[in-house]
């Protein structure tokens, strides 16, 4: 079983932890985006602000509100489980076994009625109709509305599982720009951090705009602010789940959100029609005493970082991946040419690839393909630039054997210059500088440290093995070559 990273803690720490909520299949990050002129901010803010909490939730260890919750639930009509909440070793609170669970066994059954969807029903009736009005996509709508029912403290029927919900979520949108700056550094997945809190703020701030300004009596700032937003959206982000069998509906399931993550699971929830209640089906037995695992999708290190705020062991996630940074030069000759093929099959002179321990992609291989090739080959660009999109509905193993020496090693020194950064970052960070004057900010950022230490030590080990596996292969071709033309000289001597 798969531990998450071992990481500083004590009791000047602020409730930071590795632990990560379920989220079952991949979701789509769709955000509020009616009007392209609307305002967006242009970037996180760089000071190291101090961290707010919202006056609702609780402590990550807590487990009075989520006994408080299970009890809701039960009495809601939710069936008798055979798991319970616990302080658990991998995560700070998860779903335990009380009886044998078999494999292939189905569990949970928390009804629809129990879910919340962009279809619950709002407390505050016309503040729902407003945004519906509006046409808000599903995520504002459940943030706005999340944050609207945690606002009503114990008026709201979801009362006791907003109070099991952390007071700060696990999320890099608690991350100050400075703080990615200097931890993420060498991660592509600082680039997306940077990139999902800008989404975050504009998505408030056109809400604020259109809606919330408009009418104030329903969404008042001191409630709907930039600070609670970052809250809702981290809950999101975190625990919302995309249920197939619900024509891919959206939702947050209370109870099922509290069961931890493992690499070496593959079940996840869903919508079953025949008992019509959200379930999983078991992929391993479990024991009494034993926690109970779901599988939030098959995601990079970077990735579950990214949402979920912690990093699996090295080398225990089958799925994890290192982006590459690849760009065709201004110096090519060919560079118009080829920046036309790849503007017809949606990409761009600069792309990023994922890379995983197993190889690369072949849509990376094309790409090189094109980078490399001479004028000559001017009519195999837009083959190369199809092959290199991912948007083709199947992929196409394109071999141009005359330049494949110079792709592979074009490859190569993208990877090594990914290594350089990494090992750069690594070699340092043993020697940053830290506020000593702050215990409890010093434990943060030794946290936030160590995070990032993990990452970068899981996309480096990658890139390692591409750089073996590449530079392996660039050896057999110029030993082949090597063999080819030492035979043709002992043929062409033979004839003299």
């Amino acid at each position: 079983m798969p531990e998450a990273s071992t990481i500083f803690q004590s009791t000047l720490l602020p409730p930071f932890s590795h632990s990560r909520r379920a989220l079952s299949s991949p979701i789509c990050h769709t955000f509020f985006r009616r009007n392209p002129t609307t305002i967006r901010c242009s970037s996180v803010s760089t000071e190291a602000t101090k961290i707010q909490t919202v006056p609702w939730g609780c402590d990550t260890d807590s487990l009075e509100n989520a006994s408080a919750l299970q009890k809701w639930l039960s009495d809601s009509g939710m069936p008798p489980q055979k798991m319970a909440i616990q302080r658990v070793d991998i995560g700070e609170r998860g779903l335990v076994a009380l009886k044998n669970i078999r494999k292939g066994e189905k569990l949970l059954f928390v009804p629809p009625s129990l879910v919340i969807t962009a279809d619950s029903e709002w407390s505050v009736p016309d503040a729902g109709q407003v945004l519906k009005r509006y046409d808000v996509p599903d995520w504002p709508l459940i943030a706005t509305y999340l944050i609207s029912e945690a606002s009503l403290i114990k008026s709201s029927r979801w009362s006791n599982y907003i109070s099991a919900l952390p007071r700060q979520p696990y999320s890099l949108l608690y991350w100050t720009r400075s703080e990615l700056d200097r931890y993420l550094e060498a991660s592509q997945i600082r680039e997306r951090a940077i990139e999902r809190v800008n989404d975050v703020i504009g998505t408030y701030n056109d809400l604020r705009l259109k809606i919330f300004s408009k009418h104030p009596e329903l969404f008042p700032e001191e409630i709907f602010n930039i600070e609670t937003f970052k809250w809702s959206f981290g809950i999101l982000f975190s625990r919302l789940v995309r249920l197939p069998s619900m024509d891919g509906r959206v939702a947050l399931v209370p109870w099922a959100d509290m069961l931890n993550h493992s690499c070496e699971v593959e079940t996840f929830l869903d919508y079953d029609k025949s008992s019509q209640g959200i379930v999983f089906t078991t992929d391993r037995t479990y024991q009494p005493g034993e926690q109970v695992f779901i599988s939030y999708g098959k995601k990079s290190n970077g990735e579950l970082l990214l949402s979920y705020g912690f990093v699996p062991r090295e080398g225990t996630n089958p799925s994890d991946s290192v982006e590459v940074s690849v760009s065709i030069k201004k110096s090519d000759k060919c560079y118009k040419e080829k920046m036309e093929a790849l503007k017809k099959h949606g990409l761009s002179t600069s792309e990023r690839f994922p890379v995983q321990i197993t190889g690369w992609p072949l849509e990376l291989m094309a790409y090189a393909y094109l980078a490399v090739s001479p004028p000559s080959m001017n009519r195999q660009f837009e083959e190369m630039a199809a092959a290199a999109s991912n948007r083709t509905s199947s992929k196409k193993d394109i071999r141009y054997p005359e330049i494949e020496e110079d792709a592979l090693q074009y490859i190569l020194d993208s990877c090594e210059s990914g290594i350089s950064k990494y090992s750069k970052f690594l070699q340092a960070s043993g020697e940053m500088d830290l506020d000593v004057t702050n215990p409890k900010q010093l434990n943060r950022r030794v946290f936030l440290k160590q995070l990032a230490v993990d990452l970068c030590t899981s996309e480096r080990r990658i890139l390692f093995r591409a750089q073996y596996i590449l530079r392996r292969r660039l050896r057999d071709i110029r030993s082949g070559e090597l063999r080819a033309l030492k035979i043709f000289d002992g043929l062409r001597n033979l004839f003299k």
